[in-house]
């Protein structure tokens, strides 16, 4: 704890010297309160105020071409504590020319990002990769973007592999992606990736682990729908092993402040075996400030599974 309080009072103090900097603070915070709506009758059923996450981050603008940002990530980890501070950022981003960027260090990774984006609710739920922990969003390592034309990017990643939490491991071997992005028209959005970590054993058992991701994205007037395929092959390097799950969602602006959202997974082909729904209403409270009443449900794969119901009251706020 002492070590994390020592970091968030260094983010303070970065952010009260801003006056002498030329570089922008930033804060984000993700807060709910939440009522299990499955309790059996005559038990108390579970509720709970939560901080789920802080980002506490600072960017700087080195010259035309340079620029660097760090971004400390405050939350649970395995040893059991709720509020310790991992290095999630800590990159340089060079624009070697109008067509090619290049980001160097602790980065944020490229394998849902187009899907986060789409979903647009981090504060709610993580995108299907991320909360099924296929994928890190972040990783020591480089990617870079490049431009092909006005509608079509690439973009490559190497990475140590184990995300931001953890060093390389002892086997020394690198992840690897690679993505393309067509952009059809202002409305629609078209993305593939490849996602590919080696073996560390060469024999008929082990195997190449992929992951292969086709994702859409679609927005006009007040509407936004979008739609992701992943396919895991070669599970932990081990043969012929594969999952694969299908996340929907969308949202409809209803009024300047309030939105209606949705969104299910099919889970069932993974690990996990269920699926997930979620729907509500989102509002913004003032810039900076949204809230969102929402009801989320899991469901197991086994047959005459009961759906586990929780009413979220969600809260992010930022600047």
């Amino acid at each position: 704890m002492k070590k994390t309080f020592l970091l968030l009072g260094s983010a303070l103090i970065m952010s009260l010297n801003t006056s002498a900097q030329e570089g922008t603070p930033s804060a984000k915070i993700f807060s709910n309160f939440n009522y299990n709506m499955s309790a059996e009758e005559g038990e108390n059923a579970f509720k709970e105020f939560e901080i789920k996450r802080a980002y506490l981050g600072y960017s700087h603008k080195i010259d035309e071409r340079f620029s660097t940002k760090i971004t400390f990530d405050v939350g649970s980890n395995s040893a059991g504590s709720e509020y310790t501070a991992f290095l999630k950022i800590a990159s340089l981003k060079w624009e070697a020319c109008d067509n090619l960027v290049l980001n160097l260090g602790m980065v944020g990774t490229k394998n849902f990002k187009f899907m986060e984006k789409a979903w647009g609710r981090r504060y709610i739920e993580k995108s299907a990769q991320d909360k099924y922990k296929w994928a890190n969003s972040a990783d020591a390592g480089i990617t870079a973007d490049y431009k092909i034309s006005d509608n079509i990017s690439l973009d490559a990643q190497i990475l140590n592999g184990e995300g931001y939490k953890k060093t390389q491991s002892s086997n020394g071997l690198f992840r690897g992606g690679l993505g393309l992005t067509y952009t059809v028209s202002e409305s629609l959005k078209l993305r593939l990736h490849q996602d590919i970590m080696p073996r560390a054993v060469y024999d008929d058992m082990n195997s190449s682990q992929t992951i292969t991701t086709a994702a859409i994205a679609y927005s006009t007037g007040n509407m936004t729908i979008g739609a992701e395929i992943d396919k895991m092959e070669n599970i932990d390097n081990v043969t012929e092993t594969e999952q694969e799950m299908i996340s929907f969602y969308g949202d409809y602006k209803i009024s300047d402040n309030y939105t209606i959202f949705a969104r299910h997974d099919d889970a069932d082909e993974t690990s996990k075996a269920g699926s997930y729904t979620i729907y509500g209403i989102e509002r913004v409270m003032t810039k900076g400030v949204t809230i969102a009443l929402n009801m989320q449900s899991w469901t197991d794969a086994a047959e005459g599974s009961e759906a586990e119901e929780t009413l979220f009251l969600n809260i992010e706020y930022k600047f």
